[in-house]
């Protein structure tokens, strides 16, 4: 056990020097790295569960660094921003997991590179969230927290897979409608991607809150109000750009 801790802390260290450099980002001890092998992906993980009889939080990470600055495809779209594992990480519920997405991290399995732009919400990309999901919390209840892209992870294996206990839905930037937010951007369709939208009517029966910047230049607020239309109830407006300004609302996702 003490061994596999130490080799947990040692690849935590690797993980995030590759993708930061030096930085004073820390990850608390209590959070232990679980690769978790699916049908197509090896899904990186950080959890703390504590009781497993209580509710689980599961925080999906969003799209990573799929382009370069130049609008390159990548060849790792593994997160440089800590934006959401920060959120995860001083959540004090019991269970809280930060849950990876395709090939970030662990280069396992089928990826490719559609895998994290094209296909980035593929069917084999939600199948494997999913798993992933399942094989934590099994059928204990459970609430979604989605930043940016990872909004429509957390909406698609709740209602185009069966089987979760899922109370709640929360978004922080959150791409509900990844046609919109092309169109918005005049990018090519996401056209190997399955679309949130498509649900929409099943998903809004889900109780959700979404939390939207008033300076978000990536998710504009605009999409998220187009998406929920006649439901504005669910949206809290936040001084913030995608990445930055949202401090204020952690303590309302953590009590969520």
């Amino acid at each position: 056990m003490v061994l596999e801790m130490k080799f947990n802390k040692f690849i935590l260290a690797v993980c995030l020097f590759l993708v930061q450099g030096c930085s004073s980002f820390r990850i608390p001890d209590e959070f232990l790295y679980k690769e978790i092998k699916t049908d197509d992906f090896v899904i990186a993980s950080w959890q703390k569960i504590t009781d497993n009889k209580a509710k689980f939080k599961i925080y999906i990470e969003g799209d990573g660094a799929s382009f370069d600055a130049y609008g390159r495809p990548t060849d790792n779209p593994t997160p440089k921003g800590t934006l959401l594992r920060e959120i995860a990480f001083l959540d004090n519920n019991p269970n809280v997991i930060y849950l990876a997405r395709p090939c970030q991290y662990v280069m396992g399995g089928i990826c490719s590179q559609r895998h994290w732009t094209s296909a980035r919400f593929a069917r084999e990309v939600v199948n494997a969230e999913y798993e992933a999901i399942k094989s934590i919390v099994k059928n204990n209840d459970v609430v979604l927290v989605g930043f940016s892209g990872g909004a429509q992870v957390a909406g698609l294996v709740s209602v185009a897979k069966k089987g979760l206990n899922v109370k709640k839905l929360i978004s922080i930037g959150g791409n509900l409608n990844h046609e919109a937010w092309s169109d918005w951007h005049n990018l090519a369709k996401l056209d190997e991607s399955l679309n949130l939208a498509d649900y929409r009517e099943e998903y809004l029966k889900i109780p959700q809150i979404h939390f939207v910047g008033t300076k978000d230049k990536v998710v504009p607020k605009e999409l998220t109000y187009e998406f929920l239309d006649g439901k504005q109830e669910y949206i809290v407006e936040v001084v913030a750009t995608h990445t930055l300004g949202w401090d204020e609302v952690y303590p309302l996702i953590w009590q969520e």
